[in-house]
């Protein structure tokens, strides 16, 4: 088992010894948290438990990729057609050309923001620096996998970081900065964007910040918490940085993480009528909305996915696992493709829905057809996949509703088919998911950020937060949260507009720096008021000033009085005036009955503050 392990103070060496003599495989050793991240034996985990040179240990909890999401759609963008670039309706919806074009001729205006200066960290599949759209962007990287961190055989990457910097140029995409900011590419999944852990990603963020990371985007999470990850999520944030991530793709309330980390901002999905995606969770730690349905941007392939009858093309999308190549014959109405007909030599028309496409292709393949052509069953296009491990022998095509209707009349015509995936290329794709909101909202926090790089994390949250285009029910709400991001808006906030660089101003609010002094109200509260071995209490501190408003940016020391030892730690709040701590209950070490929890809370301009709680260990 793969698991967290915190040493005691003062016990680093011990600790690592006693682990060696245990039979652990090393993969992290993070000195910020007190932790060695460790492969060993289940049965290892008891020892560890009656150690006293450990503090605790907790599992390493799975990260996955958050893929298209909702319905994806894959299809190739063919109307970008060579020597010319498209605006995707998010860029416009979150406000970017605002703020760097505002006249709207094509070129940035002088003097103003452009994300230059700023750093973005995407985490994530990889990046394909070959792409025509990302010629001339500064940028560099680190890879956690076997390939190089250029290289993205998956193709995720490549359209979050169109969107965030696609090149304001003659071609294809333009991003929300236009391709001005700095990218820093961690490759964290590997070329089928296979899950990973939850240690794996603070290496990354760290990897992140130590080049110099202003925000960290990732479009990615898991439904398990992992108190290492948090605290290191938070240690980021008093650090400086901004760390942003999708909120989710199950379309339910559940909690995805990192976002609902406090010191992380949570990203739901809306579509071009302002309204959440159905797939986008919905839950109390989404702070922001953004554009997640049919967001076109980059991709480092190209599919050539056409069906010609009549010397007329329509494009549709690559049945993935299907084979490829080129077919054709007289075009034939196979219904629902539900059943295997008499069709050889065919290419057979089949409407999406009964059965699944692997289905429908083998029934058209043991049929004699030369192709499968599935049309949709509602409006627009989809994405369609045979299955894992399932393949074909003759090319398979998505069509959307529409086309599959134009198609219908003209049957018995002669139909030629092109199935043709080609990777490296310079590509453009339209996904769905709060993986493609997740960039949006990376983007304009660089984007805002670089009109002033005096301006605090805290402060560029503050403004997006405040900033927003209210949706749904008035006031934040867990679809929404605060609302559509909206970069003039937040820069206008902040002190700038007009075209000319802003001069630094405090984000107005309750957490902006008081203008007199007071004393600091201190609450103490856990998850749970009794807890039984290897479970992990979370502590919640929050810091109030004189009349009840939340105070970033204190100190807060917190101190556990066990039975048999004193424990101790130290964090910042956030914006929200919280800092969240977790402990790991070790009964052989800390031993069982009542616990005191106690926090000080100090910042410069208060009056330092205390509070305290309990909570049993059975």
């Amino acid at each position: 088992v793969r698991i967290w392990v915190e040493y005691a103070s003062g016990q680093k060496n011990a600790a690592h010894r006693d682990l060696e003599a245990l039979g652990a495989t090393f993969h992290y050793t993070f000195t910020d948290l007190h932790s060695y991240v460790v492969t060993i034996p289940q049965a290892a985990i008891a020892s560890i438990e009656k150690n006293p040179h450990f503090a605790g240990w907790e599992e390493d909890v799975p990260r996955y990729l958050y893929g298209d999401g909702g319905t994806a759609n894959v299809a190739e963008l063919t109307r970008l057609a060579a020597g010319t670039q498209d605006v995707p309706w998010g860029i416009d919806r979150v406000q970017a050309r605002d703020v760097w074009d505002a006249n709207r001729d094509g070129a940035i205006d002088a003097g103003a923001p452009t994300g230059a200066g700023r750093t973005v960290c995407i985490i994530d599949t990889g990046f394909y620096r070959d792409h025509e759209d990302f010629q001339g962007i500064n940028v560099s990287g680190y890879s956690q996998q076997s390939t190089e961190w250029y290289i993205d055989g998956y193709g995720h990457g490549s359209h979050v970081a169109g969107t965030i910097a696609g090149v304001n140029n003659s071609v294809g995409v333009v991003g929300v900065t236009p391709g001005t900011v700095r990218l820093f590419i961690v490759k964290f999944f590997n070329d089928a964007g296979s899950a990973t852990l939850s240690s794996d990603l603070v290496a990354a963020a760290n990897t992140c910040a130590s080049n110099g990371a202003n925000v960290i985007s990732m479009s990615l999470g898991g439904g398990r918490a992992s108190g290492k990850e948090r605290n290191a999520f938070d240690n980021l944030y008093a650090q400086g940085v901004l760390s942003v991530a999708a909120a989710g793709n199950d379309g339910t309330t559940g909690l995805s993480y990192p976002a609902s980390y406090d010191s992380v901002v949570s990203v739901a999905a809306i579509d071009s009528s302002n309204t959440v995606a159905s797939f986008s969770q919905q839950n109390s730690q989404v702070e922001l909305a953004a554009p997640g349905v049919s967001v076109e941007s980059t991709v480092p392939y190209v599919d050539n996915a056409t069906v010609t009858v009549n010397g007329t093309d329509y494009s549709g999308g690559l049945i993935e696992f299907a084979a490829q190549g080129s077919a054709s014959g007289v075009l034939v109405d196979g219904g629902l493709c539900d059943s295997v007909g008499a069709w050889s030599g065919k290419v057979v028309l089949c409407q999406r829905g009964t059965i699944s496409f692997y289905d429908k292709v083998m029934n058209v393949q043991n049929g004699g057809g030369t192709a499968a052509i599935i049309y949709n069953n509602v409006s627009g296009d989809f994405g369609g996949t045979l299955g894992s491990g399932n393949s074909s022998a003759i090319p398979a095509l998505s069509l959307s509703q529409e086309n599959g209707q134009l198609l219908l009349p003209q049957v018995g015509s002669n139909a030629s088919v092109v199935a043709q995936h080609t990777w490296p290329a310079s590509g453009y794709a339209i996904y769905d998911g709060t993986s493609m909101a997740t960039p949006h909202v990376s983007g304009v926090a660089a984007l805002v950020w670089s009109a002033n790089p005096t301006w605090t994390n805290v402060q560029i949250r503050q403004a997006l937060q405040q900033s927003a285009l209210d949706l749904g029910a008035a006031g934040r709400d867990n679809a929404y949260g605060y609302g559509l991001v909206q970069a003039y808006a937040a820069w206008q906030l902040l002190g700038g507009g007009g075209g000319s660089s802003p001069t630094p101003t405090p984000v107005p609010g309750p957490t902006a720096t008081p203008s007199s002094t007071g004393a600091l109200s201190v609450s103490v509260a856990t998850d749970k008021a009794t807890y039984t071995r290897n479970q992990t209490a979370s502590i919640t501190v929050t810091v109030t000033d004189g009349s009840g408003a939340p105070v970033s940016g204190a100190s807060v020391a917190l101190t556990i009085n066990a039975p048999k030892s004193t424990l101790s730690g130290s964090s910042t709040t956030n914006s929200s005036g919280v800092a969240v701590f977790t402990y790991s209950v070790n009964t052989g070490r800390d031993g069982v009955g009542t616990y005191t929890v106690s926090a000080t809370a100090s910042k410069t301009g208060y009056t330092s503050g205390s509070g305290s709680t309990t909570f049993t260990v059975q």
